[in-house]
């Protein structure tokens, strides 16, 4: 792995020097599809804070998360390593509590802005390490902590408690709303009343938000940062009523989820209406934030991102995805490093200092954040650790820069995968960990993104020599991971 050089831009670096540092807002939805915004061709959800924000910022149209699930996306984008060089590169559960954590000795990027002078904060979901623990929030940089720790805590919208830094603060759910659960025995599935338990009275994503807001008002003199990983639209379908009302009027079919084959998550009525429900809920929040950036008068000082962990989860009768062309013609969901299971969308927005209304098809990652921020912000501490980002900062600011050689992602899980994007050509691997003779864990299939984005044709046997040259990216950019192994290469 190679450090890259950290590139300095005066375009950026002076125009900001004389204002001061500017606040930064990383918004990082959860499993939202490559189309599930208006401003990427939606139809049906209504997001019009999104939409607004693409208007005046810049929108990418091949952004990648970090991996195919949650911790691992997440951590590539704390760390800036991919997933060839990450710690975490599954999901894995402790308990009582949380995920695998991240070790102490990771830089991560809160831990970047607080040597540079910035508060930090975090809210939403964590998943990088259970309480108490390393990769507890508050022993990586962070300042402040609001939402989740754990990600199956995470599975319902009204549960009894949140953390507050190192304190579990109750909330108003009582009983707490389960994340998977069924029907109550004898209940009539074709009754919405059967459907009420499952409705809790703390909405928790509101706490969150309101935290998040409360953040801002409390360092609007400062120099912030603000990691917003929302846990919209990760089922289970939990709503309130006046979010949902707006889509049961457009009265669509829209079969209930039942949960009769006794997987998935908690059952709902009406599962299209509440899942567009959730999304708009969500741009809500995100038009909060940039609402109150406006009237504190810190619009010009502050770079937004949003952007979205993995693709939609591939639990259909829970999410349609096919109803709501979520990942358009793409190949994939969550889980999978095909194009619909980890192209996600990205805006990013700094007035005066990005072009609005510019679509960008350059290639970008979640390891290219640690160093464009670090370049976009003026620091003056030097990034010392490994990372296998790309500084974004000069095509932020309409300047050339030479295109990424290519982007590695490997996923231990759903099989094991291993992907490479080079130009228009990307490379896969699936199955690797399956066991059974009628496949092979090391074929590579070849496809060409300019003219086949659903990755339909298969042309590895065409062009040996691309095979060849993703074969040896594969190899050099995967370190064997004793927590995450895939053996056939390891």
């Amino acid at each position: 792995m190679k450090m890259l050089p950290i590139l300095v831009f005066l375009s950026f670096t002076l125009s900001f020097a004389r204002d001061g540092k500017p606040n930064v807002i990383f918004i990082l939805a959860d499993d939202l599809g490559y189309k599930e915004l208006g401003c990427y061709g939606q139809t049906k959800i209504r997001t019009p804070h999104l939409d607004k924000l693409a208007e005046e910022g810049m929108r990418f149209t091949r952004n990648y998360s970090g991996n195919a699930v949650c911790a691992p996306s997440r951590c590539v984008l704390m760390t800036g390593k991919h997933p060839g060089n990450a710690f975490i590169r599954n999901n894995g559960e402790l308990k009582p509590e949380g995920q695998l954590p991240i070790p102490l000795g990771e830089v991560t990027l809160a831990e970047v802005f607080k040597r540079e002078g910035y508060v930090t904060g975090v809210f939403g979901k964590w998943g990088l390490g259970g309480p108490g623990t390393e990769g507890d929030p508050m022993n990586q940089g962070f300042d402040r902590f609001y939402g989740y720790n754990c990600q199956r805590h995470a599975h319902s919208y009204y549960p009894d408690y949140l953390w507050s830094d190192r304190d579990r603060v109750p909330l108003g759910n009582n009983p707490p709303v389960p994340g998977h659960a069924s029907l109550p025995k004898g209940a009539d599935p074709a009754d919405p009343k059967s459907y009420e338990v499952f409705k809790g009275k703390d909405y928790a994503s509101d706490r969150i938000n309101e935290q998040a807001l409360a953040f801002i008002r409390n360092n609007k003199d400062k120099p912030f940062f603000l990691y917003y990983p929302t846990i919209i639209p990760h089922v289970a379908l939990h709503v309130p009523d006046e979010e949902l009302l707006p889509y049961l009027e457009l009265r669509w079919t829209d079969p209930p989820f039942t949960r009769s084959q006794g997987y998935g998550y908690t059952p709902h009525f009406t599962p299209r209406a509440a899942y567009a429900a959730m999304i708009t809920r969500m741009d809500r929040y995100v038009g909060n934030l940039i609402h109150l950036i406006d009237r504190l008068g810190l619009t010009k000082d502050t770079i937004v991102i949003f952007t979205s962990d993995n693709g939609t989860t591939h639990l259909k009768l829970e999410v349609d995805y096919d109803f709501f062309d979520s990942v358009g013609d793409l190949r994939g969901l969550k889980g999978s490093l095909y194009e619909g299971g980890i192209r996600v969308p990205l805006i990013v927005k700094w007035p005066d200092r990005i072009k609005a209304g510019e679509v960008s098809d350059q290639m970008t990652g979640f390891e290219d954040w640690m160093v464009t921020l670090h370049s976009l912000i003026g620091a003056q501490t030097p990034l010392v650790q490994e990372h296998d980002g790309h500084d974004l900062a000069p095509h932020l600011g309409n300047e050339a820069m030479p295109s990424r050689p290519h982007l590695y992602r490997e996923f231990s899980g759903y099989g094991g995968q291993q992907a490479v994007w080079m130009g228009k050509w990307k490379g896969i691997r699936q199955k690797m960990i399956r066991k059974g003779k009628n496949h092979d864990p090391l074929k590579i299939e070849l496809y060409d993104l300019s003219l086949d984005e659903s990755e339909s044709k298969d042309l590895s046997e065409k062009h040996p020599d691309i095979v060849r040259r993703l074969k040896e990216i594969m190899e050099a950019e995967h370190l064997a991971s004793r927590e995450f192994p895939i053996p056939v290469i390891d």
